[in-house]
């Protein structure tokens, strides 16, 4: 029996060789999206086991990745301290589950800092109606200790409308009052974004969205500054971090299940979105091409060849294009000789191969169409693959 040859190992490998997956086959990235339309390189997302919503008489479960300030308990409180330099432990109280102000103790803030995040906070005015306008069940909430969202009892109690619950207060009225009665329970969800400033100029600003009770209060609604009692805010520059805060009004407010979920970075801070300047989106693409390169390296023949050309449509690199189109006409020199059956087996995989060089001569991700497009085209035309599909 005669050894096999150089070229027939050659042959059995690159046709044994697995398809690639979904490459080839969206709209390519371009200046300012790094990915590709339905590009397997994005990564996935991360699971999240979902809560459970609050009832009037028991408080719902955060998320699985829920960084949890108050939970009901008298351990939660450890979390909060007096807002007083040197801090002081929080002189508000745990009573029946619920963190409760104590009416000229103080604003309270959390000990942990953070930026932008996704904020959920449960508040209770007085069963007992006291006073009116601002008068009654005020507080407020401040992500980051720097913009407040109005917390008032505003059920049948009209105010200033910039003043109202879910107001980015002294910026902007909430869309709706969506208040429950006083004595029950309002459920707040927040997404906080502070502004981001580079060189001493604002290039994002921040913002805030509102949900009362399930209903849409502030929609992106930017900060101005953060808002004030009075005077009009401007713009400036919000430390990277900082403490939730919840504000002693006079009125004794309770809250509970409190928690919060950090919100990942935005273009301006360098994360990975699906629209960002030329700059980022340049970087973005050279580090998913050396991404595939470097699994391209851990393959062989046609799977690697597939992947050697998705990179190329990330970023140019001469070596990379001169081993993708030597292992292209090895393809074609090891499937040309086939005929019949043997041949019929491998159209889909002579497809696929065509396919993605195609679309690399279209997205201008190698220097003109390879010589090995034309002779496959040809070659399913002459095999009669094209008449097949029609």
């Amino acid at each position: 029996m005669s050894q096999p040859t150089t070229t027939t190992l050659l042959t059995a490998l690159l046709l044994s060789a697995p398809l690639a997956s979904a490459a080839f086959y969206g709209d390519p990235p371009d200046a300012t999206h790094p990915w590709a339309i339905h590009d397997d390189n994005r990564a996935q997302p991360a699971r999240v086991e979902p809560g459970h919503y609050s009832t009037q008489e028991k408080p719902g479960q955060p998320p699985s990745d829920a960084i949890v300030l108050f939970d009901g308990t008298p351990a939660t409180l450890k979390n909060w301290v007096s807002d007083q330099n040197p801090k002081e432990p929080t002189k508000w109280v745990v009573q029946d589950g619920a963190f409760q102000c104590v009416p000229g103790s103080g604003y309270v803030r959390t000990q942990q800092e953070w930026g932008d995040c996704q904020l959920h906070v449960e508040w209770s005015a007085p069963a007992k109606v006291e006073g009116s306008s601002q008068g009654r069940g005020n507080s407020g909430i401040f992500p980051m200790g720097q913009v407040e969202v109005q917390v008032l009892d505003n059920f049948n109690n009209p105010t200033y409308a910039d003043g109202f619950a879910a107001s980015v207060y002294g910026v902007n009225p909430p869309l709706a009052n969506a208040l429950n009665a006083p004595g029950t329970w309002q459920v707040y969800d927040i997404v906080f974004r502070r502004p981001i400033f580079q060189d001493g100029k604002m290039v994002e600003d921040g913002y805030l969205t509102v949900f009362v009770n399930g209903v849409l209060a502030q929609d992106h609604t930017a900060l101005e500054g953060g808002g004030g009692h009075k005077g009009r805010s401007k713009n400036h520059p919000f430390p990277e971090k900082g403490p939730l805060k919840l504000q002693d009004h006079g009125n004794p407010v309770r809250y509970r299940n409190i928690w919060y979920r950090p919100l990942p970075a935005r273009a301006a801070e360098g994360g990975d979105v699906s629209h960002m300047s030329p700059e980022a989106t340049a970087a973005k693409r050279a580090a998913i091409a050396a991404d595939i390169r470097a699994d391209a390296a851990k393959q062989t023949g046609t799977g690697k060849m597939l992947r050697l050309l998705e990179s190329l449509v990330y970023a140019p690199d001469a070596a990379t294009l001169a081993e993708s189109s030597k292992l292209s006409a090895d393809f074609l020199t090891s499937v040309k000789g086939l005929s019949g059956a043997p041949l019929d087996q491998k159209e889909a995989q002579i497809r696929q191969v065509l396919s993605a060089l195609e679309y690399c001569a279209k997205a201008k991700a190698v220097p003109a169409a390879l010589p090995e497009q034309a002779a496959l085209a040809a070659l399913i035309e002459k095999a009669g693959w094209n008449e097949k599909k029609k």
